[in-house]
């Protein structure tokens, strides 16, 4: 008899916990000192459009939602043929000494800073050489980010009228929840929520009826539409459609994990895989190489994000109300998204061995492994799916692992089918709101970069610099979303994310020790250390293991990027070397 997970969701939440009462506490008073009589630039500058203060529990449902993504749902799943237990050791750990404090660190950084991205923030602390390379590197991060989770939402919502309806309905929803919200204030917000959340269960109730001719839209239709919500989302004022819609789909999705914990800690299900399996040596048919690092890069943001600094720098840090809201949501919402991770664990780790490799492997592949006693077409059957064999990337076997423990509640037995197009549908929502938080934050990058040859439509109340911006950024990850694919992207991102994550870790350890916070550097520093490590260790191996292994333009083209996205970061870690031990910078610090 296998191992079951009450334990390890019980552990998980006390880890949790303990992290954010502790640990968050410390960094919050020894090491950013916040100060509430500190004004944010919500208040020195606000504007109604990007600067404008926001209710704690409001931001905190945008900036989580805008965060978590694919990254925590498919990166766990996919590094369970490792075994759940080398996957629920870095979650735990990474999330709680890294992530979190990732996030932490940058957010408050920005907002002292009047809400300056993160590649201004490098060049203010480590020069304007390394400024440069780290928006480059930051603007071609965030376009694959959102071509990579664009891609997921396109596989999940063509030729699905149902999950179209559902998402879709979302927009004009949050629309009317924006308008109420900012003409009535704060006071609102509990009646609006309710009614909002209401509506939102009433489109989910009334997609299963829609006609299969009406929202039934092609792959290339579906990125077209895709790339119009991205620019709608990018100019609009925040307050109108990206705040509400995040915080409506945020506490959708909190209140779908947070059921997901009930029901595991109630139907106490067995993990079906094993704790750590003979794939930590290498060889495995999902991620080929071994435990060390690639363990760490599939997982990627269910730990720690790179992309978690440019919202922490981007949207964010604009519309803080008070510095000490910088612990709940910079802090608070990462682990969240260790939740998120632990949780997909788990429900993959719930499948049988041979279900799991059938769903997340192209049949030829899966006949070699010579697994037998799959149950792929009962599953398929009792979902409402044609097939399940060979569904890879993940999304699918967590729909199936996820539906599985729901409908093992007391009750809900004949539910099945429901509950897996309903976390098909939750996947989309999830991975939705980073394709809009992240066009946002690629204006403002895009915006910089531009202002430096015409200072006026680099101003973020540009109308035509807002306009320009947006256009090339939805274009640029258009582009790679039609012409890409699972295959190309999503290797490419992992790395991308991580070291982007190591680039941000050092700008940070470069920001408290100009504080005159030498002795608090290593909050920064260790986290930097390991993942910068392990990050250039699986580049490297990726490069000469399997991307030039490919012999395909797509793999050339990955092996390049990861090459150049190495050296960009070598380049910044060189120079805050420089700066930490050469001499004192000259920016303004924490304080």
């Amino acid at each position: 008899m296998g191992m079951h997970a009450l334990p390890l969701m019980i552990g998980t939440l006390c880890v949790l916990t303990i992290g954010y009462r502790f640990y968050s506490a410390f960094i919050a008073a020894k090491v950013l000192v916040l100060d509430d009589a500190r004004l944010t630039p919500a208040h020195t500058r606000p504007d109604g459009k990007d600067y404008i203060a926001t209710h704690k529990w409001v931001l905190f449902g945008h900036h989580f939602a805008a965060i978590t993504g694919a990254g925590p749902l498919i990166g766990p799943v996919l590094a369970a043929q490792f075994g759940f237990l080398p996957g629920l050791l870095w979650i735990l750990v990474g999330v709680t000494l890294g992530g979190a404090v990732h996030d932490f660190v940058i957010l408050t950084s920005s907002v002292r800073r009047g809400g300056r991205s993160l590649a201004e923030i490098a060049r203010d602390e480590l020069g304007p050489l390394a400024g440069l390379i780290a928006a480059i590197a930051i603007f071609f991060t965030v376009i694959i980010a959102i071509a990579a989770m664009g891609f997921a939402v396109v596989q999940i919502l063509a030729q699905s009228p149902w999950a179209t309806f559902t998402i879709g309905m979302t927009i004009p929803i949050a629309v009317i929840m924006g308008l109420v919200m900012h003409r009535r204030g704060h006071g609102s917000i509990p009646w609006v929520s309710a009614a909002g959340v209401t509506a939102l269960i009433g489109a989910v109730v009334g997609g299963r009826f829609v006609e299969s001719g009406w929202f039934n839209f092609d792959q290339r239709t579906t990125i077209y539409l895709l790339c119009g919500y991205g620019f709608l989302a990018s100019v609009l004022p925040v307050w109108l459609l990206l705040v509400p819609r995040d915080y409506l789909s945020a506490y959708m999705k909190i209140g779908t994990i947070a059921a997901l914990v009930l029901g595991i800690l109630i139907v106490n299900p067995e993990l079906k895989l094993e704790a750590v399996s003979d794939y930590i040596h290498g060889g495995g048919p999902i991620v080929a190489g071994k435990i060390f690092p690639f363990v760490f890069i599939t997982i990627a943001c269910g730990a720690i994000s790179g992309f978690h600094s440019l919202i922490a720098s981007g949207t964010t840090p604009k519309m803080i109300d008070k510095e000490t809201d910088c612990r709940t949501i910079g802090y608070g919402a990462m682990l969240m998204e260790g939740l998120v991770g632990i949780t997909s664990l788990i429900a993959a780790a719930c499948l049988y061995k041979a279900d799991y490799f059938g769903i997340n492997l192209p049949p030829a592949k899966f006949q070699a492994l010579g697994l037998a006693g799959d149950h792929l077409t009962e599953l398929a059957h009792a979902v409402g799916e044609k097939t399940l064999a060979g569904r890879t990337g993940g999304s699918v076997s967590l729909a199936v692992g996820i539906a599985q423990i729901f409908s093992s509640l007391p009750g809900l037995e004949r539910w099945l089918a429901y509950w897996y197009h309903f976390i098909v549908m939750f996947e989309a929502v999830f991975i939705l709101t980073t394709v809009d938080a992240g066009t946002r934050v690629a204006r403002f990058i895009t915006q910089e970069l531009i202002g430096r040859a015409a200072p006026a439509l680099g101003k973020t109340d540009s109308t035509a610099g807002t306009l320009l911006a947006s256009a090339l950024v939805v274009i640029a990850w258009g582009s790679f979303l039609a012409t890409g694919s699972i295959q190309t992207l999503w290797p490419l991102l992992g790395i991308a994310n991580q070291l982007l994550a190591t680039t941000a870790l050092c700008v940070g350890t470069t920001v408290i020790i100009n504080s005159g916070r030498v002795r608090y550097a290593w909050v920064t520093a260790a986290p930097m250390l390991f993942v910068g490590a392990t990050t250039l260790s699986a580049g490297y191996l990726s490069i000469t293991n399997n991307f030039l292994r490919l012999g395909t333009v797509a793999g050339y083209i990955d092996a390049g990027c990861t090459a150049l996205l190495m050296l960009a970061a070598i380049s910044v870690l060189g120079a805050a070397g420089l700066r930490w031990f050469g001499g004192r910078a000259p920016a303004a610090a924490l304080e």
